[in-house]
């Protein structure tokens, strides 16, 4: 009995997985839709305007009267690999 069962398993695959897919996909799908919380809180204005008040806020903060010398060319970097940093990635460093 149990080679008849694979036997018909294994020629109707398709027609038998698929079924068994959609039942374990809608009963997975009910059980998320009960049990998570799906509440998003709602943050004000676009990703963009944060970016940019946040920019300004750290551009209003920097001390303008602090500035390097340029005989000791801090500016120029001492290896290839701090060429192209991050400036959040500068302002750890110091």
């Amino acid at each position: 009995m149990l080679p008849i069962l694979f036997n018909f398993l294994r020629v109707y695959a398709p027609y038998v997985t698929l079924p068994v897919a959609a039942v374990i996909g809608f009963v997975g799908y009910q059980l998320e839709s009960r049990l998570s919380d799906r509440y998003t809180p709602v943050e004000p204005g676009s990703i963009e305007e944060r970016r940019e008040e946040r920019l300004l806020n750290e551009e209003l903060k920097k001390d303008l009267t602090n500035v390097d010398s340029l005989k000791e060319k801090k500016f120029v970097p001492k290896t290839v690999f701090e060429k192209n940093v991050s400036p959040s990635l500068l302002e750890s460093n110091k």
